[in-house]
């Protein structure tokens, strides 16, 4: 029963559709949404196609739903910057009663039985938080304590947008990538849960997904276009960029 983890859509159409071709010549027979599938500029679109699957498909909340439901009730959207609040306010305002009263359905983790591996648990970032940085390079004595009291053979994650493949004491944790704004290389990454854990890359038209983004209305739709499709962070400069996150959060955690 191979599992499909889809990260991190941002609601980049065009980058799904190509992952979703790959997805079905690959044999995965279920799908987990990881969350920060609307933050983009197809967010309806997004959703109705992840609704039109023919394989059960579970869903769990990111920090960018967090955001625009508290956006949508009238509260501080309490985002990671004043473009993700904005953001927020917008997705609150264009989508619909009915997407939005499906998001408030998401739960923070999923856990799921998954052959050979056990018992998986899936989550936006961490267990406990749809927004705490951990990468590659967090030093490993940091990690357990993010996945204390969790019962699983595997984690999943994603938020940080680059794959990684390590150890929090004995729970082996994965970040699946980013389908629609992925770092250190264009197109979309994914993960496949078969006989291995493997990271799936998945390419697809770059100038053409980029114009379909710019004629979206989307508020961001240039920046988007630049700098999640027709371009990405380098994988030292993300890594920069989230090592300066990780250690701002970790001091508020202290």
């Amino acid at each position: 029963m191979p599992t499909a983890a889809l990260y991190d859509i941002h609601g980049n159409l065009p980058a799904l559709d190509a992952v979703l071709a790959d997805l079905d010549a690959s044999g995965a027979d279920r799908v987990v949404v990881g969350g920060d599938v609307v933050a983009g500029p197809f967010p309806s679109e997004t959703l109705r196609r992840l609704r039109d699957l023919a394989v059960p498909t579970y869903y769990l909340r990111g920090n960018a739903e967090a955001e625009a439901l508290r956006a949508a009730a009238g509260r501080a959207p309490g985002g990671l910057s004043e473009r993700a609040d904005e953001e927020a306010r917008w997705l609150a305002a264009t989508l619909s009663a009915t997407d939005l009263a499906f998001i408030a359905t998401w739960p923070p983790t999923v856990d799921l039985v998954v052959p050979p591996w056990g018992r998986v648990l899936f989550c936006h970032a961490t267990p406990g938080s749809d927004s705490r940085v951990f990468t590659e390079r967090t030093p490993e004595a940091a990690l357990p304590p993010l996945f204390e009291g969790v019962d699983a053979d595997l984690a999943v994650c994603g938020h940080t947008h680059l794959p990684f493949d390590r150890a929090a004491g004995s729970l082996r944790v994965v970040n699946a990538g980013s389908v629609g704004m992925p770092f250190g290389r264009t197109g979309a990454d994914w993960l496949l849960l078969g006989d291995a854990v493997e990271f799936r890359h998945t390419d697809y038209d770059l100038a053409d997904a980029a114009g379909r983004v710019r004629r979206s209305g989307y508020p961001h739709a240039d920046a988007f276009a630049q700098r999640s499709v027709e371009s990405v962070p380098g994988k030292a400069a993300a890594l920069a960029m989230l090592a300066a996150l990780e250690e701002a959060q970790s001091g508020e955690h202290r």
